[in-house]
């Protein structure tokens, strides 16, 4: 299987659910398509470099993953009839070099993900607190 990394660019107009309901149906298709999802990065919204269909911004996505070949033309296939995406961009590594750039890419793009789920707090065992010993505490137990 050959490393791909896509990213895409949905429209700043859609909510916050239908954004994760874009995002989810992509990863349906790669997992539809039989493409192995290494990780995922929801960069967020941001400016575009330069105004698309009169967008100033949009909500940025790259996902990670493994597939076969014949594969890719299936999902540019969906992506360029998705009227809520702006732009994508599919990236491809074969060379040894680029797939140690995609493991990198791949472990940031999951610390990322580890830090921005806060940890739950920690249950501690309640200390027991020893009550200050006053000279009346002190007098009944000699």
């Amino acid at each position: 299987m050959t490393c791909y990394e896509t990213l895409f660019v949905l429209k700043p107009t859609l909510t916050d659910e239908e954004t994760a309901q874009q995002v989810a149906k992509i990863k349906a298709i790669l997992e539809k398509e039989g493409a192995e999802l290494v990780a995922t990065n929801d960069m967020g919204m941001r400016k575009l470099a330069y105004p698309v269909e009169k967008n100033a911004r949009g909500y940025y996505t790259v996902l990670f993953y493994k597939a076969e070949g014949d594969f890719i033309t299936e999902l540019e296939r969906n992506l360029r009839i998705n009227e809520d995406l702006l732009k994508f961009l599919t990236v491809k590594y074969v060379k040894q070099k680029e797939v140690a750039q995609f493991n990198k890419l791949v472990a940031a793009a999951t610390k990322n993900i580890e830090e921005a789920q806060p940890e739950a707090p920690k249950e501690e065992a309640p200390k027991e607190e020893e009550a200050p010993k006053t000279e009346a505490t002190a007098s009944t137990e000699a």
